[in-house]
């Protein structure tokens, strides 16, 4: 449904994206991540058409970016961060004028109206005009809206921003109905957002994809150790060190819990394929300190975001 095979982007001197490629299947919801500044934007800007890459290719639905935006276009649908609304018009007027503009065909906009606004929980609300509406209930107009062409592909860019738990948790879901039916990418900072909705994770960091998992394959622990919360006692300044030049290890930091006097515990960060756990228990007792417990873990998406951006900084 959506490919990108080396695709690079320069703005003069700038080299923004680095042989960029992955591909999402139809019907798949992915989390598209990074920090400010690493890549996320150009790669929408080219994927939806709206600029061209310096080299590589970028295919949406068997249509090539640069050859057809146009075609891309029609087949996209766009969720901005900030929804342009139109405040003096009623949903339903809205929703129409949206669908004349994607070129819905008359005999059909009736219905995919109607559609959409059951879909997104607008029907009770349709005559009413949006600046007149809650800002959860603008947001179900935005998704509306982004849905009303029955496009192949939706780009989320922040779909919750603003909103308050409850309406989160209502357009979370609204999201999450969407699987099977659009391939979305869903942009965004807030990482709880992906670990909800999200069933693979794409990584770009300083132009460079830098990591590309599902979300179950990232966060699990690891069969033969993989990430190891490690309860120690005595003093670790040493043993940190130690632990650091592990092979595997990718990182090592205190989870801010400590028992009661020398007791300390440390997450030892490894690659995922990597069995450390003989190695941290080795060099636990060689640093002279009391091995106490030593366990694999789960790692929360934003403990392997973290890690993944440090690592490739």
């Amino acid at each position: 449904m959506i490919q990108l095979d080396r695709v690079n982007k320069f703005y003069g001197d700038l080299h923004a994206l680095k042989d960029i490629t992955f591909r999402i299947n139809k019907g798949e919801i992915v989390g598209f991540l990074g920090p400010n500044g690493a890549g996320k934007t150009t790669t929408m800007k080219i994927l939806n058409g709206f600029m061209p890459a310096s080299s590589g290719s970028a295919e949406v639905a068997g249509f090539q970016a640069d050859k057809d935006p146009l075609e891309i276009k029609r087949r996209i649908g766009y969720l901005p961060e900030n929804v342009s609304l139109y405040m003096d018009m009623t949903v339903n007027e809205y929703l129409r004028f949206v669908a004349r503009a994607k070129r819905v065909p008359r005999r059909e906009l009736r219905a995919k109206v109607d559609r959409v606004a059951g879909q997104c929980g607008l029907t009770d609300v349709t005559n009413r005009l949006i600046g007149s509406l809650s800002k959860g209930y603008r947001q179900r107009v935005g998704l509306a809206q982004s849905i009303v062409s029955d496009p192949e592909v939706l780009i989320m860019d922040e779909p919750t921003t603003g909103l308050d738990p409850a309406q989160i948790v209502e357009i979370r879901n609204l999201i999450k109905s969407f699987a099977g039916e659009h391939t979305i990418i869903l942009s965004t900072h807030i990482l709880q957002e992906v670990s909800a909705i999200c069933e693979r994770v794409i990584i770009i960091n300083d132009g460079r994809i830098v990591t590309e998992d599902s979300l179950e394959n990232l966060t699990r622990s690891a069969d033969k150790g993989g990430n190891v919360l490690v309860r120690v006692q005595g003093d670790i300044a040493a043993l940190r060190k130690c632990l650091q030049q592990l092979d595997g290890v990718t990182g090592v930091r205190e989870t801010g819990e400590r028992a009661a006097g020398d007791e300390w515990e440390l997450l030892v960060a490894a690659d995922k394929d990597s069995d450390i756990r003989r190695a941290v228990a080795e060099s636990v007792v060689g640093a002279g300190c009391g091995l106490l417990e030593l366990r694999p873990i789960r790692l929360s998406l934003e403990e392997i975001y973290i890690q993944t951006i440090t690592r490739n900084a």
